[in-house]
């Protein structure tokens, strides 16, 4: 952990902040007329996932953290948490429900995902931009609405719900968004 001036940190850096790991998600450095600069920057804490929005002077500092982003492919889920496998190494690594919580009905057994590790510790399970998941549960398109984009709910493999169009049906592959959970196309 280095003390870092906050001038000097940038998007997609890690630093510690009340004692949680936060992801600086965007800086910017302003110098209004007569008046001292200072950084306004927005972070997200790893563990909690809340924003929060710093407005820092320009000679202030913060601890950097060196983050490790390993991809891993999940395994499989038991009583102690969920499993991950290092691809090369086959080390296996144990995520607890606190940490997956958040993306838990994007896993999927087999895919790999990105561990980020800071201080040897896990911080968080980063997704993959999109995702391929099996369509479980669809009900029949209304024939006749189809002159609107009209969506319908249908249930993953995974429990996940999304809105798709009417001629999706059970069985199908689709491909999803992670960042808001919509639907892409069929894979």
């Amino acid at each position: 952990m280095a003390n870092t001036p906050v001038i000097n940190l940038r998007r997609g850096q890690a630093v510690r902040h009340n004692n949680d790991v936060c992801i600086i998600t965007s800086t910017e450095l302003k110098t209004p007329p007569r008046m001292a600069s200072y950084v306004q920057m927005s972070i997200r804490g790893l563990t909690t996932g809340r924003v929060t929005n710093l407005r820092l002077t320009s000679n202030e500092s913060l601890d950097a953290v060196n983050l490790n982003r390993e991809p891993h492919e999940y395994s499989y889920k038991d009583t102690s948490g969920y499993h991950f496998i290092h691809p090369e190494t086959f080390d296996d690594v144990l995520v607890g429900e606190d940490l997956i919580e958040p993306v838990k009905l994007y896993l999927v057994e087999g895919e790999k995902y990105n561990l980020v590790f800071t201080d040897d510790t896990i911080a968080a399970v980063e997704l993959p931009a999109s995702i391929v998941l099996t369509v479980a549960e669809a009900p029949e398109g209304v024939k006749g609405d189809s002159a609107n984009n009209v969506y319908k709910a249908a249930v993953m493999e995974t429990g996940l719900q999304v809105q798709v169009p009417l001629f999706i049906g059970p069985g199908e592959r689709i491909s999803i968004k992670t960042e808001d959970g919509s639907y892409l196309g069929r894979a």
